[in-house]
């Protein structure tokens, strides 16, 4: 072979391999196939994913605990603002900056201001669209309780609940104590919870000691007026008889009279009437 062919041959091949344009071929061809390969979103592995627990769940935002969380913080806030004795009314957004709660998202403000607040029977809506503490009573001071029970009194209303009182009442302490003389306390034995009553003075009568004695050696607790019944008369004491509740018969229907039967005479026997009145 000739020897400037086989020169020429291996300069080619020494150019050939200077320039690689095959490898360049194949990162474009990868290039490609990586475009048109459709993103995978990553997956999340079981382990990885957040738990929810009471605490993390108490926090969500989204959450319905959250919410009637941020509400029982308005209501508190306003009912200690009613019995520190402030009587003014707030706007949503300064109730909110006063309990530091202006984190709140749209959508709770949203339902406060529209369902929430509106529909609490602990507050009250003014007519500008402020919120204050709705008490159970109206009263402000000692004048206002002392009316408030005396009227109760008379109507036969019987007594006030202490915790309505100390919730209506600024400043309940120093006017509950005030009032010490013209208030009557007593235990409800069902719950123990503490009812007011208006202490009447003209209702007041003097009382033998000998028979506050006896009074209050017998022991009545846990017996019904049944079973007091029951024992006076076994002692011969009829005295508390029409005190009980009676319980009425049923009522008995009486049976209808019976009509009396009239004669009636033939109607179509008239061409014998003279001969039926010869027999009568």
């Amino acid at each position: 072979m000739d020897p400037a062919l086989l020169r020429e041959r291996e300069a080619f091949k020494r150019r050939a391999f200077a320039t690689p344009v095959v490898e360049n071929k194949r990162k474009k061809e990868n290039v490609v196939d990586e475009s048109k390969k459709k993103p995978r979103p990553p997956q999340r592995s079981l382990a990885s994913a957040p738990k929810i627990d009471a605490t993390n769940y108490k926090h969500m935002s989204g959450s319905s605990q959250y919410k009637f969380g941020v509400l029982a913080k308005i209501v508190k806030h306003l009912k200690t603002l009613h019995q520190d004795g402030a009587d003014h009314a707030l706007t949503l957004e300064e109730i909110l900056d006063e309990t530091n709660q202006l984190d709140v998202g749209m959508k709770i403000s949203q339902w406060l201001r529209t369902e929430a607040l509106n529909s609490n029977p602990k507050i009250e809506v003014t007519s500008d669209g402020r919120y204050m503490f709705k008490p159970p009573y109206k009263v402000r001071d000692r004048k206002s309780l002392l009316k408030l029970l005396r009227q109760t009194d008379l109507k036969g209303y019987g007594g006030i609940l202490l915790e309505d009182i100390q919730e209506s009442l600024p400043n309940h302490e120093k006017v509950l104590k005030m009032l010490e003389k013209d208030i009557v306390y007593i235990s409800r034995p069902v719950d123990k919870k503490k009812i007011l009553f208006y202490n009447d003075k003209t209702a007041h009568m003097p009382i033998d000691e000998e028979f506050q004695k006896l009074w209050r050696s017998v022991a009545v607790d846990g017996i019904d007026d049944n079973k007091i019944e029951e024992y006076l008369e076994n002692q011969g004491i009829r005295s508390m008889q029409d005190t009980s509740q009676k319980v009425l018969p049923a009522k008995l229907k009486r049976k209808a009279a019976p009509k009396k039967r009239t004669y009636k005479k033939p109607r179509d026997n008239e061409h014998l009437k003279e001969i039926l009145q010869d027999y009568e």
